[in-house]
């Protein structure tokens, strides 16, 4: 569509909320190539093939009971954008039911605003497990952005199949997550309910938010894990090349993930991992799986910084 249809859709923002979901996804369709989408059978089923191998790893190495998501998707930049534009938009429901806003001219920079972080996130995403939190339904999702994942693998000089491989395991441990968790949904949308709803009122509930970071922290640090014990290669060469390429991104780039949280999530790999390396080590990965069991066997602020503290308290 071009840039110049991009923002014309903008401009064109209308509706009486505060952001024109419509003209965000036309907006940041606008602004991104959509990406080849010509899928062969032998990719199609070396897709397939990833993600039950890595089904069946996780299963192994983490003893873990879960099925995957019925949607497993193939998709362009396009069709992320508008399956996140829904996603989005339910998470922001809240805020905009209460937001305060000069009707025209704050629609516009809203729209804007949001078309420009879906249009980054749609050029840079390589997979993604998707909860679908706050939706009327229990419907999981799993999705692979073909043209970003064949992008970066040139870009960074690996064999592309390797490299989906390793992207189809990093995704397939989320699931694995929140598939051993059936709890987990309802319990960070229940935090995000409560942090949106004292944010409306004009509140920070640092509270929440803290916990909302901790659990999350315990997500990110738990895919590490059995990425770690269950990719049946060595990825240290992916890993760094990944992690150069990233900080090698240009000032623009830089400032759209400081601004997105992107740079928050790397800490919580980090912090995650360390976490759970430590329990894995002293108990077993299995004993580390025990975070799943209920809201009250997941890991506190204090906990991730001491892991024998939770060790100590939870005795897995």
């Amino acid at each position: 569509m071009g840039i110049y249809h991009s923002v014309q859709a903008v401009a064109g923002a209308t509706g009486d909320g505060p952001i024109d979901w419509s003209a965000v996804a036309d907006a940041a369709k606008g602004a991104t190539d959509t990406g080849d989408l010509t899928v062969g059978t032998p990719e199609r089923d070396g897709y397939a093939t990833d993600v039950r191998d890595a089904r069946d790893r996780v299963r192994e190495v983490g003893e873990l009971a879960f099925d995957l998501p019925e949607t497993v998707e193939i998709q362009n930049r396009h069709h992320w954008i508008d399956a996140n534009v829904a996603t989005f938009s339910r998470v922001m429901e809240p805020i905009e039911q209460q937001a305060e806003y000069i009707p025209g001219i704050a629609r516009v920079v809203n729209t804007g605003s949001m078309a420009v972080a879906l249009s980054f996130l749609g050029n840079n995403v390589l997979g993604q497990y998707d909860p679908v939190l706050l939706a009327d339904n229990d419907a999981h999702a799993l999705y692979f952005v073909r043209p970003n994942i064949n992008r970066v693998a040139s870009q960074l000089n690996v064999e592309r199949d390797r490299f989906r491989r390793w992207i189809a395991f990093h995704e397939v441990t989320h699931a694995a997550e929140f598939g051993a968790a059936p709890w987990l949904s309802d319990h960070l949308e229940t935090a995000m309910e409560d942090a949106i709803d004292n944010l409306t009122d004009g509140n920070i509930d640092r509270a929440t938010l803290g916990e909302l970071d901790t659990t999350m922290t315990a997500v990110e640090g738990y895919a590490e894990l059995l990425m770690d014990r269950a990719f049946d290669d060595e990825y240290d060469d992916l890993r760094r090349k990944v992690d150069e390429r990233r900080q090698g991104r240009g000032p623009i780039a830089s400032l759209m993930r400081r601004l997105l949280g992107l740079g928050m999530k790397r800490q919580q790999y980090e912090r995650g991992k360390a976490f759970f390396d430590t329990v894995a080590d002293a108990r077993g990965v299995a004993a580390a799986g025990r975070v799943w069991d209920s809201p009250d066997t997941l890991p506190t602020e204090d906990e991730i910084e001491t892991p024998t503290l939770w060790i100590d308290r939870v005795d897995p």
